[in-house]
């Protein structure tokens, strides 16, 4: 199940990727959804799951950029590992801790893909430095209304489930 979830919202990641292109030809400066979605699902501590799901979503997101295949894979793997581990070691639930994850998981990418492309493109092109603050700042944000709705979500399922059970109404 929760392979198919995480297909899902990459699927929807993609779709919404495409509409943001379409509607604001910038779009893909300013968010990155795929990372989100690596993020999202790393947060419950499995490393194989986020390692695995990083570089899946790592390959969408370079169909996407149609740029050199295998950069996000790369960059997406190690972020999905990175905040795996993280959240292995610390408990992340104030919105304030949420965000700092979802903006320091956007500037590590970030840093991941310059230094690729950097060492492995022979004519680099490389963001400018507001667009990078930018772009975390953002991602952050929409991570944080995403883990918020996820959680939201979350309890009014499990409230739904207990009701079911026990057959009380309130």
């Amino acid at each position: 199940m929760r392979v198919l979830s995480f297909l899902l919202a990459l699927a929807v990641a993609a779709g919404l990727h495409l509409a943001g292109l379409v509607l604001v030809p910038g779009f893909p400066r300013l968010v990155d959804l795929v990372l989100i979605v690596v993020v999202l699902f790393a947060r419950d501590g499995r490393v194989s799951t986020a390692t695995l799901g990083g570089s899946a979503a790592g390959l969408v997101a370079d169909a996407l950029a149609g740029g050199p295949f295998g950069l996000h894979g790369f960059a997406d793997t190690l972020v999905g590992y990175t905040a795996a581990r993280v959240a292995q070691q610390l408990v992340v639930q104030r919105s304030s801790g949420v965000i700092l994850v979802f903006t320091l998981a956007s500037a590590l990418q970030q840093a991941l893909l310059a230094a690729l492309a950097v060492l492995l493109l022979p004519a680099a092109e490389l963001p400018a430095a507001p667009w990078m603050i930018a772009k975390a700042a953002c991602t952050g944000i929409v991570g944080l209304l995403l883990a918020q709705s996820e959680r939201l979500i979350a309890g009014r399922v499990a409230s739904r489930r207990a009701e079911r059970r026990t057959g009380l109404r309130g």
